[in-house]
């Protein structure tokens, strides 16, 4: 099988925004579906080459993974992404798809849903962010509701079938090629109906909840820093898998050290003398202070480099490196003896 670049296969450049790749695929997907297509064997092809590329272009670290290292770096095995059929690929992509396609499990009543994910800032200091760092973390997340079990009907009690839909949670209408399914407008989509709510959570299924948990910031991070924590963001509903956690990282400002990517600079302040003469100074460092060598003649605004000083680089055993800008300070008034 020739396998296309994933930008291609959806039409889109490299520079493609989140909501550019969005309408691509769901525009791919409408004219390339088989029901659309019954004539056509190589319509389902195309659907779930659209499918395997907007699984990866959709989230932000596979992409990164994809266009440095291309297939290799996202690499999901044989078959398509791993879809099995049409229905399977917008079930999985409900969040683009569910306004047109009311979509059930096979058992009838609402499908599993991914919980929501959520998003934590997390403000570390400047010798953190250099060394790295565990944080304890205390966020409310909403979780399942332990008097109803997530029911949200009173104990002892349990939801109903709704009688309009008979437990589907959908109206269905034909239009086009399409067969439209819209929420029940009784149970809301839901498929049941409760009729006595759970005292704890007052028919909702779930309650807040502060949650404390540890958070491990790498060395090297900086500001703009995202850490994905898989399964700790808001409970799934039905039975569907919990969201992540994303914590995006703001470094503060040093006192001492300004950064430039992995180098940080510290500046120095000298004599005209010890500028003229040259010295030996003791300057700070992340591990403490270190000694360099400052040669006869340096000028104002010099820069010398201490080689691996700076700050660790992220999954890599290496540094970036010190840089210490001299400043030589020059008299504004002298003596007629100096």
């Amino acid at each position: 099988m020739n396998l296309r670049c994933y930008y291609e296969v959806l039409e889109v450049s490299r520079e493609a925004s989140e909501d550019e790749i969005k309408r691509a695929y769901r525009k791919l997907a409408m004219q390339h579906h088989p029901d659309r297509n019954p004539d056509d064997p190589g319509a389902e092809r195309k659907f779930k080459e659209a499918a395997e590329a907007y699984d990866i272009l959709r989230d932000p670290e596979r992409r990164v993974r994809y266009d440095r290292f291309g297939r290799a770096g996202v690499q999901q095995g044989a078959g398509m992404g791993g879809f099995s059929s049409a229905e399977d690929i917008f079930v999985h992509f409900s969040d683009i798809f569910g306004d047109l396609f009311g979509f059930t499990n096979a058992r009838g009543g609402p499908r599993p849903t991914p919980g929501a994910d959520l998003r934590y800032n997390l403000k570390v200091t400047f010798q953190q962010a250099a060394t790295g760092a565990e944080i304890p973390l205390k966020l409310p997340r909403r979780v399942t509701c332990d008097e109803c079990g997530g029911s949200g009907a009173a104990p002892g009690t349990k939801p109903e079938t709704c009688r309009q839909c008979g437990g589907s949670g959908q109206m269905r209408r034909s239009q086009g090629f399409f067969q439209i399914a819209v929420p029940c407008p009784v149970c809301r989509g839901e498929g049941k109906m409760i009729v006595t709510p759970c005292p704890k959570c007052k028919g909702e299924g779930i309650l807040p909840q502060m949650r404390e948990l540890t958070v491990r910031v790498p060395a090297g991070v900086d500001t703009g820093t995202r850490l994905r924590l898989r399964g700790e963001g808001e409970n799934g509903v039905y039975g569907g898998p919990p969201g992540d956690l994303y914590v995006v990282i703001a470094v503060e400002e040093d006192r001492i050290f300004r950064r430039q990517g992995q180098d940080i600079v510290h500046s120095c302040k000298i004599t005209l003398p010890q500028a003229a003469l040259g010295i030996r100074l003791e300057v700070p460092s992340l591990d403490g202070p270190v000694t360099l060598e400052v040669p006869k003649g340096t000028q104002s605004g010099s820069v010398l480099r201490l080689k691996g000083k700076g700050m660790p680089y992220l999954g890599q055993n290496r540094n970036g490196d010190l840089l210490v800008e001299i400043i030589v300070q020059t008299p504004t008034s002298l003596s007629a003896r100096q």
